[in-house]
């Protein structure tokens, strides 16, 4: 009996222009053809490099080699998203590229737009005339939220759809609820747009903080050279937020705080950055197949509107709740050995930078989930155990971990088609059910695992610490120092 026909999600009036044709571009581009009804002779892929132009007239898909600049971003953007009838939709998978300035182009021309984070234009993440804090993404994500307030409605434009960002603020939700049924809380479960009542239901739940825990088991086929950095995503990409300060949703429940740590003085508040690199930091944390292990404090946007989501404040705006939230990233064993060398070479960058495919990775899993902790049931980890073999029989042109972005990318693009009028999003903000409906069948096993772990488990034991042991869940005793 043949495989039934994936199902047609909806369709695409208007042009498609993709921006970027890495790793995550070639992911997305089968996904979008299987999945929506649109003229191919009105796609466009704009990338400054041509090294899979081939691919593309393979797919019979247009390609511009250029790269999309501050300067000609808008002229340039603009007959290619305005082109013909019907209604346009920006893809914007690229590094280096603005994305608030490339949004509020496309929200004034009426053309639907996603990206995976919010990037910045060339040079912001290695300005050294900039502080930290202007290097963060807390800044990136206020100026957003910022454009936001003062253009309400209008076009939608969903903000940080990935994986991380992304589809873990959905896995977050669907964890509390499950957590929540657990420890037998007289709950209904919160509406979509019920901010205060899914910040209530995590505060009630008791959860003190959460982790976006991942490991990445994947390996290549052979052993990686000296000076090449090798990844199984976007080397680029994971560089410049590894060299990005460390940060975090910083919780209510927290007591000390690390000396080098800084609080934002305006904003939302809800999160504070270190003065180290993020991908220099490392954190305890566990995930269901390696157990306790070490991770990266890689800063991410979800570290902060997760903790900005679930803030529940008083009367009078004084917060009186909110979780801590951050990455724990341990990447697959050759972008480890990667970064040793980079930071080992002053945080020079190798010279050669790789992502590895799926024809050159042997077996592994990217085990992706989020870990709430400190409540009754001590923690739970939710998320997707996707294997390289799952991802290479699902779908072409990826590994385990691109499949878990290019799928997110996918079920925002269906959810923005279904609410085209509903503003600027993060995707803490869109229906979870109905996005991991649509990306479910790309993850692979999506499980949940309580565990009896905790950061002052499995210590040597042989030298003096300062943690705190009247709480295991303090950020003191998961901050590796």
């Amino acid at each position: 009996m043949a495989d039934p026909a994936p199902p047609v999600h909806g369709e695409i009036t208007g042009p498609i222009v993709m921006i970027g044709f890495g790793s995550i571009g070639r992911g997305t581009l089968p996904l979008i053809e299987r999945h929506f009804r649109f003229d191919k002779s009105r796609m466009v892929v704009i990338d400054p490099l041509d090294e899979d132009k081939a691919l593309l007239d393979q797919h019979g898909i247009h390609f511009v080699q250029e790269h999309v600049t501050r300067d000609n971003y808008e002229a340039f953007l603009t007959p290619l998203l305005t082109e013909g009838s019907g209604q346009g939709f920006c893809v914007n998978l690229s590094v280096d590229t603005g994305s608030l300035d490339l949004m509020k182009l496309c929200r004034k021309l009426g053309v639907l737009y996603i990206d995976t984070v919010v990037e910045p234009w060339l040079g912001f993440y290695f300005d050294e005339d900039a502080d930290n804090a202007s290097r963060t993404n807390y800044a990136l994500r206020e100026r957003v939220k910022a454009e936001t307030r003062a253009n309400p409605g209008g076009t939608t434009a969903v903000s940080c759809c990935g994986a991380n960002p992304g589809m873990v603020s959905w896995f977050v939700k669907q964890a509390l609820l499950d957590l929540a049924t657990e420890l037998g809380l007289d709950f209904v479960e919160p509406a979509t747009a019920d901010r205060e009542g899914w910040a209530a239901l995590m505060q009630k739940a008791g959860v003190k903080g959460i982790h976006v825990a991942e490991r990445d088991t994947q390996r290549a086929r052979e052993p990686k050279p000296l000076n090449v950095f090798w990844n199984t995503w976007s080397v680029e990409g994971f560089i410049a937020e590894g060299l990005q300060p460390a940060e975090l949703g910083w919780g209510t429940h927290e007591r000390w705080m690390p000396a080098n740590a800084v609080q934002h003085k305006s904003g939302c508040k809800a999160a504070i950055y270190l003065d180290q690199p993020g991908a220099n930091t490392r954190v305890r944390s566990w995930c269901p197949t390696p157990g306790p292990h070490y991770g990266f404090l890689v800063t991410h946007n979800e570290a902060i509107s997760v903790a900005d989501f679930f803030t529940v404040r008083d009367g009078d705006g004084a917060v009186v709740y909110r979780p801590t939230c951050h990455y724990a990233y341990h990447p697959c064993n050759d972008a480890v050995l990667s970064l040793h060398e980079m930071f080992g070479a002053a945080g020079k960058a190798q010279p050669v930078q790789h992502v590895l495919d799926e024809n050159e990775l042997i077996d592994g899993v990217d085990e992706l989930g989020v870990l709430l902790y400190g409540h009754g049931k001590n923690a739970y980890w939710y998320g997707s155990q996707l294997s390289l073999d799952e991802a290479r029989e699902l779908a072409p042109y990826q590994n385990a971990t691109g499949l878990q972005v290019t799928s997110a990318v996918l079920a925002g693009m269906v959810w923005a088609l279904e609410n085209p009028n509903a503003g600027i999003v993060e995707t803490d903000e869109m229906d979870f059910r109905r996005c991991l409906e649509i990306q479910s069948p790309y993850l692979g096993p999506v499980k949940g695992y309580y565990t009896d772990w905790t950061p002052l488990d499995l210590r040597p034991g042989l030298f003096p610490e300062d943690i705190d042991e009247t709480d295991p869940w303090q950020f003191r005793n998961i901050l590796v120092r």
